[in-house]
């Protein structure tokens, strides 16, 4: 089933430009919005939540308008970036008031607000006024107001921002159970291994266009006017490079102080003459990765933004 359709979608700000003609297709499961600030993660994420009207072109969430039909509404939910909330509610209070708003019954509120806050391990402070929580503990229960109501789809944008590590691991945990659960959820952020850690498929947004979507691995593959960088760990790097030396398919070969890397135009052969090579000399090798099949690489060459690479 399609979740979002979004159909040459554009919206502009004056003479602002937010996105532009945005043609994409969702199906389910978590998806990566990435994009350094100021791509249109958020516009993006705020016409999906119904809370934009399409300055040009169209964008349906299972298949209806979401600016203009409250049924569909209901069925998303919607954890902003920036918030402004009552400070003075405790956290039972704030999701309570924001069950209802999304349309649970005012004899349901409570129970589903005390499921949502369980969920987002909010439990022991929710009697606790919010203007004395932590950035976590924010983070936690505005995710809670997102899911009080049960949503189909969540919208979460920045979930992660100012969250202490050990938090973020949990908080990952988390909403990959929502995932499990059936629910289709976007994340966006501008920081790649919190996208990494969540899901392998993306849509990366620059300067209001998509530039590329789907997982992250077959992205990097299309992506041929870049080598492929493959490192090797090994005790005898030399006889490794000697190996793949003639070969058509390596561009550059370079010793490092633990192996040596090799950047291929075609990594599938190259990674078949690797195992032949260690096998055919008897090569220790102690560790094999690629720095390029990485959120980070495949960002940094779709972009050119160098700074963004982990």
């Amino acid at each position: 089933m399609t979740v979002v359709l979004a159909d040459n979608c554009s919206k502009w700000y004056g003479h602002v430009l937010g996105i532009s003609d945005v043609t994409w297709t969702l199906g389910g499961g978590i998806v990566g919005l990435l994009g350094p600030n100021g791509a249109g993660k958020s516009t993006l994420m705020k016409l999906m939540a119904g809370l934009l009207r399409p300055s040009r072109g169209g964008l349906t969430v299972y298949g209806k308008n979401p600016f203009e039909d409250v049924a569909v509404r209901r069925r998303i939910g919607y954890a902003p970036e920036h918030e402004k909330t009552w400070d003075e509610l405790t956290a039972l209070e704030l999701v309570t008031v924001m069950a209802k708003l999304a349309g649970v019954p005012a004899r349901r509120a409570e129970s589903a607000a005390k499921d949502a806050i369980a969920q987002m391990g909010m439990t022991d402070a929710q009697h606790r006024r919010v203007k004395g929580f932590s950035k976590g503990m924010r983070q936690r229960t505005k995710l809670a107001t997102a899911i009080a109501h049960d949503p189909d789809f969540l919208l979460l944008d920045e979930p992660l921002t100012g969250v202490d590590p050990i938090a973020r691991v949990d908080i990952v945990e988390r909403i990959r159970r929502l995932a499990d659960g059936g629910k289709t959820i976007v994340v966006s952020s501008h920081v790649l291994y919190e996208i990494e850690a969540l899901t392998s498929e993306i849509v990366v947004i620059y300067r209001g266009q998509v530039l590329a979507e789907g997982n992250v691995y077959e992205i990097r593959k299309l992506i041929d006017r870049h080598p492929h960088r493959i490192r090797i760990e090994c005790d005898e790097p030399r006889k490794v490079a000697a190996a793949l030396a003639t070969s058509d398919h390596v561009a550059r070969i370079v010793f490092e102080r633990k192996g040596v890397l090799i950047e291929t135009r075609d990594p599938d052969r190259c990674y078949d003459q690797l195992a032949a090579a260690v096998i055919e000399s008897g090569v220790n090798v102690s560790a094999l990765s690629s720095p390029d099949n990485n959120l980070g690489a495949v960002f940094e060459y779709l972009t050119g933004e160098g700074g963004q690479r982990r």
